[in-house]
């Protein structure tokens, strides 16, 4: 135990004198947290549209004067005609047009069936979809269509654990595995490696320390440092966005530590394998990658392919991901996350026990 407190007392020595790590561990997530909530919003807002009224009668450009004040759009003017519209669709200037035939107005007022033209720019398929519809819902509105109103009375939605659909309650958790996966994996990865070029770590191999002792002591720190983090993204979610974990931070808090299990030992054996910064670094974003966009993180892991949602069984950041949103969102208890918590656990002790097997004290 001595010896391994003097390995730890080291590691925290390490990164204590490096001129970067300590800021990178501190600055890092501050900059994640107060910016990413911001940018990486999916709801789609600020659709540009161009609106080509040939009637140009007053129930027309009551039509035009509702686009207008919708939140949703941004106004670019009328064009005088279709093809001007599109001309500035294809300049990347507008989003969506609407084109108002001519007698319009007066086959509303005759009964025959009204037909405007809603064109969408659905290079961007999400947000061509999501516009298109938005702009059916102002339409079916100023033309009160009898269906849209037996609808409205009709149904009655209740949003569960996140009514005024706040999008950052379901983006912070995501950010928080981002930030776990991204120090708790890259900074074990270079620590070796680093020892690796610069030679240092031959010292330690012609000692009698032990390899568990040794990975030991490069997995520990960053486990606390997960904590940290964990930490510093907590005080930042309630004191810039006033969001607080609806269910027990202890949960969290183990989840994160489980977590950081996982990824620092994934992170050391990639450095056992690997005798370069540049090839540790290929080979763990390689990794990190796949892991990110196959988790459940930005889209729901039912809307991927069967096969692709078999991998999400030896995904760690899928486990993570359903149990802080379980607990951080729904406020579910220990028994709600019972799966992701016995599944991280399987992992990380593979992954560790890998670590300290993968690690040969003889690196000639």
């Amino acid at each position: 135990m001595s010896t391994l407190k003097y390995l730890i007392w080291k590691e925290f020595l390490q990164i204590r004198r490096n001129p970067f790590l300590p800021k990178f561990i501190v600055v890092f997530p501050v900059v994640i947290m107060c910016v990413m909530p911001w940018v990486m919003d999916m709801e789609v807002k600020n659709i540009v549209v161009d609106v080509v009224d040939n009637d140009r009668s007053p129930f027309s450009q009551q039509l035009v004067h509702r686009i207008e004040a919708s939140r949703y759009f941004i106004f670019h003017g009328q064009k005088p005609d279709y093809q001007a519209a599109l001309e500035d669709v294809e300049r990347s200037e507008a989003d969506l047009i609407v084109e108002i035939p001519a007698g319009f107005s007066r086959d509303r007022q005759n009964g025959h069936k009204a037909q405007i033209l809603i064109a969408a720019n659905a290079v961007n398929g999400t947000k061509g979809m999501m516009g298109g519809r938005y702009m059916s819902q102002i339409v079916s509105q100023h033309l009160d269509l009898p269906a849209l109103d037996k609808a409205e009375d009709a149904v009655s939605v209740l949003y569960l654990y996140n009514k005024h659909l706040d999008y950052k309650l379901f983006m912070i958790p995501a950010l928080m595995a981002i930030l776990v996966m991204l120090i708790c994996g890259a900074l074990p990865t270079l620590n070796i490696v680093g020892e690796k070029e610069a030679g240092t770590i031959e010292a330690i191999n012609v000692t009698p320390v032990s390899k568990v002792a040794f990975i030991l002591a490069k997995l520990i720190p960053y486990w606390l440092i997960a904590v940290v983090v964990m930490t510093i993204c907590f005080l930042l979610s309630w004191l810039i966005y006033g969001i607080t974990s609806a269910g027990s931070l202890v949960l969290i808090y183990l989840l994160a530590l489980l977590l950081a299990l996982v990824i620092s030992g994934f992170g050391l054996v990639i450095s056992n394998y690997n005798d370069t910064m540049q090839q540790a670094m290929f080979v763990l974003w390689f990794f990190v990658m796949i892991f990110i966009l196959m988790s459940g993180l930005f889209t729901p892991v039912r809307s991927m392919p069967e096969w692709a949602q078999m991998t999400t069984v030896i995904n760690p950041i899928h486990y993570f991901i359903d149990g802080i949103r379980t607990v951080f969102v729904r406020g579910g208890d220990f028994q709600s996350i019972t799966r992701e918590v016995g599944a991280l656990a399987l992992i990380a002790l593979v992954m560790d026990l890998w670590a300290v097997a993968s690690y040969k004290k003889n690196q000639r």
